[in-house]
């Protein structure tokens, strides 16, 4: 017979507890990159520390400045992972907020957020917004960053994220909405790429995570009516991939969305034949190059 200390008490998408309270993780830890300059493509990058306790960072992604005195619009960007793994330094999310800043000529600031176990969720969503209002504190051009000081568009501010960073998109836009950001700060757009919310048998895993949760219906499991009509952004773009896991959660959240009362417009976008997270999988694919020229042209043409 197996010990105790052998026996799984739960097991989820992303981790096993055994009944001693040990977790066993099914994703080796990710490897992380540093910062660098792209000679292909111009795009800078470098490392900020956004707080010391909690602990929060960020990677900002800067394109060729052809034009000094020409702002350039901002993306807050939020990497997935299930609550629980990766990071903005990891070679995918590093990579696609590279080639977001390039092809959209954007500034680019991924956002490292503490995550379960060693902070258990709610820290994802509190260093999040830290991260963000840090950011949004730039806009009078003062702020610690020279890059964000005098290159960011603070009129043109999108906030996207994949996966559990599409959730965490969401609950930012809410505070937005209800909290507002400091003044001359306006989000344009959120983008959700496939986005995790309620609905599917990852709820429990959430709902372990998070142990100061508030049942099935928190309003950042199951976003709450109010929140949705009170996003503070004017534009929604969500993409879904037909055969994710998390695509009935993504359709669900736009239509209930367009039925909130909320005053912008929004727009789905699926991939069919794909599973999820495909674009940052396989990201030289045809329909992850799709994706990204949505993207992109979403943050230009906004």
């Amino acid at each position: 017979m197996a010990s105790e200390t052998d026996e799984v008490d739960k097991e989820f998408r992303f981790f096993k507890v055994y009944k001693d309270g040990r977790l066993e993780f099914f994703m080796p830890p990710v490897e992380k990159i540093p910062p660098s300059n792209d000679p292909n493509t111009g795009v800078r990058s470098k490392d900020v520390v956004i707080s010391s306790d909690p602990p929060v960072s960020a990677r900002i992604f800067l394109p060729r400045v052809s034009d000094p005195g020409r702002k350039l619009p901002l993306l807050f960007y939020i990497h997935g992972g299930g609550f629980c793994a990766q990071s903005p330094f990891s070679h995918r999310h590093h990579n696609f907020a590279s080639t977001v800043a390039a092809e959209a000529g954007a500034i680019v600031v991924s956002v490292e957020y503490g995550l379960f176990p060693a902070r258990p969720v709610p820290a994802c969503y509190e260093d999040s917004w830290a991260a963000l209002r840090w950011v949004a504190g730039h806009a009078d051009g003062d702020g610690p960053d020279a890059w964000l000081n005098e290159h960011a568009d603070f009129s043109r501010v999108f906030i996207g994220g994949n996966s559990a960073g599409g959730n965490i998109s969401h609950t930012l836009a809410a505070r937005v909405g209800s909290i507002g950001l400091p003044a001359g700060v306006r989000v344009v757009g959120v983008i959700l790429i496939h986005p995790y919310f309620g609905g599917t048998e990852d709820d429990q895993m959430w709902l372990y995570m998070c142990p100061t949760n508030g049942g099935l219906s928190d309003p950042r499991l199951k976003p709450a009516k109010e929140d949705l009509a009170r996003l503070g952004c004017e534009k929604v773009l969500v993409f879904v991939a037909e055969k994710d896991h998390l695509r009935e959660v993504g359709i669900g959240y736009t239509e209930e969305l367009k039925k909130s009362g909320w005053r912008g417009s929004v727009e789905l976008v699926e991939h069919v034949g794909v599973d999820h997270s495909f674009h940052t999988n396989d990201p030289k694919s045809e329909k992850a190059v799709e994706l990204m020229d949505k993207f992109v042209s979403f943050i230009k043409h906004n």
